[in-house]
This record gives C-alpha cells, sequence and structure tokens, in this order.
C-alpha cells in the first residue's frame, strides 16, 4: 500500500474512541479499536489475528486489499503502523463479529462517513470536532485550545521530517524521544511511566506547562530544521537534540527562579468527582 501522510483524529462510538486517518480521501478506522468496541476483548489483536485467518479461509481474498497499515497515534502518543480499513472493509469484517453493537455500530459508521464529506468541503468542521470530544470529556476551553495548537505543531514537525527523508516508524519515534528528552529529561516512555499510564496519551495528560514546553521543542525543531536544511534520519536527530534543548533550557530557567517543577506525575483529566476542582 502506497503511503501517505496521515493525521490521527478520533471519533467516539458509544464512548469508546475508535481512531481514524485520512488516506485516499477517505476515512480508514484502527480495526483493533473496533473490535475493542465492540467485542470489549481484553485481548482485541489475538482477536483481530484470529478473524484474520477466518476471513482468509471464508474466502474474503480482498483482505489484505482493503486493509492497510497507516501511522496513527497509539496511545502512548506515538505515530505506529495500524491495521485500518476503510467504511467498505469495517462494514465486511463486523459481519464476523457476533455482537449487539453491530447495527448501531454500522448507523454510526454511515455517519461519520458523511462527516468526512461534509468536513471535505469545510475542513473547519474536524477542528470543531475534535475541540467537542475533548470538551465532552471534560476539558477545559484554555486548555483544549493549547492542545489543539500542540497538534497543529506535531503535524508541522513530522512533515517536515516526511520531506527530508524520515520515513521508518522507528526513526520518528527516536526523533521524538530525543526532542522529549532534551525538553524535559525524559523519554515518552519514561513520561507515561512517571505519570503511571498505559494506553492513555501522554499529551492528554499533560498540564498547560507541560503541553506549552511540548510544543516550544517541536517548534523550535521545525524551525532549526529549516533553517539548517537537514537531511535524512541522521542530520535530523541532531537538530532534535537542538530543538529540545532550547525548551530544555527554558523550563530549567523557569523552574529555578519559580521553585517548582514543570513535568508532574498528576493527571491532567481527573476523574469526575474531581472536576469542580479545575474550574
Amino acid at each position: 500500500m502506497d503511503k501517505e501522510i496521515t493525521t490521527t483524529k478520533i471519533a467516539i462510538f458509544q464512548k469508546k474512541e475508535i481512531r481514524k486517518t485520512i488516506y485516499k480521501n477517505e476515512w480508514w478506522f484502527s480495526i483493533i479499536d473496533v473490535i475493542e468496541a465492540l467485542t470489549k476483548t481484553e485481548r482485541p489483536r489475538k482477536y483481530w489475528s484470529d478473524l484474520k485467518n477466518k476471513l482468509i479461509k471464508e474466502g474474503y481474498s480482498e483482505v489484505s486489499e482493503n486493509i492497510g497499515q497507516l501511522k496513527i497515534i497509539a496511545p502512548d502518543g506515538k505515530k505506529r503502523e495500524t491495521d485500518c480499513a476503510n467504511t467498505e472493509g469495517i462494514f465486511r469484517i463486523i459481519q464476523s463479529i457476533p455482537s449487539s453493537k453491530a447495527e448501531p455500530f454500522k448507523r454510526w459508521l454511515a455517519r461519520v462517513g458523511y462527516e468526512r464529506v461534509k468536513e471535505i468541503e469545510d475542513p473547519e468542521l474536524a477542528t470543531k470536532r475534535t475541540r467537542a470530544i475533548y470538551k465532552a470529556k471534560g476539558y477545559p476551553e484554555s486548555w483544549i485550545e493549547k492542545r489543539m495548537r500542540g497538534i497543529e505543531v506535531r503535524e508541522t514537525l513530522t512533515g517536515e521530517w516526511e520531506k527530508r527523508g524520515v520515513k521508518e516508524r522507528r526513526e520518528y519515534a527516536i526523533l521524538t524521544a530525543e526532542i522529549s528528552k532534551a525538553t524535559f529529561g525524559m523519554t515518552p516512555n519514561e513520561y507515561q511511566k512517571f505519570k503511571n499510564l498505559k494506553r492513555e496519551n501522554l499529551r492528554d495528560h499533560m498540564d498547560d506547562l507541560e503541553l506549552i514546553f511540548a510544543m516550544l521543542g517541536e517548534a523550535s525543531t521545525t524551525e532549526i530544521t529549516k533553517n539548517k536544511n537537514a537531511q535524512g534520519f541522521n542530520e535530523n536527530k541532531l537538530v532534535a537534540q537542538k530543538g529540545g534543548s532550547v525548551a530544555g533550557k527554558a523550563r530549567k530557567d523557569l523552574e529555578e527562579k519559580s521553585g517548582k517543577k514543570v513535568s508532574t506525575n498528576r493527571n491532567y483529566l481527573p476523574k469526575p468527582k474531581d472536576k469542580k476542582k479545575l474550574k
């Protein structure tokens, strides 16, 4: 399958997040997320592996053609290649999943497809939809504004990497880790452990200052990348370290003057009973 730059969005089906991305001008959905939403299995990857073999045995020869590995944001915040299918492929897959949620999911899927048509006509709708999802989860407007800006900064950076010869998933992960380590003194994996997160998106649990410094590290990297015209993985790795160090120095300066650490092990989105504290 041809590779394209993909942008991960989140759709909600009965309070379950379904990751989706645009490929060839249509929505492609994370199959693992769909299976988890319909079956509530604790091993969605194993379920999908078994189901894929079953579909092939049943003669669904198009399974390899209608399913592709696309880079979408994983729970740890990194872009990873994930089995995805378009609306037609997902319809075929859910026909083989015994679930009382199958019919409601089909209706939901049709509605999401229509939303994509509207988003092509008016791209601002996609941004509005993402904002609405965060608001529904309980995030305040001030945080949402920073998170949305951070997403834009991140996409600008990965777009530069793509144009400059950074292609492999592992390379993206390494470059991101270099920026994070120079900015916060922790790689994303270490940061997740610091916050006691498992599958959750790291940045969805950062507070205002953490988001600001994450943006500064990536925006600085983008600026240096352009000005130095960095090419290939090795040059971009050095630039990632430099860009992250800009944010790292600013963070340390603030911590010294304020007497308080920027990184916190507190997860930003509170439990329902604590939400009033953020208002």
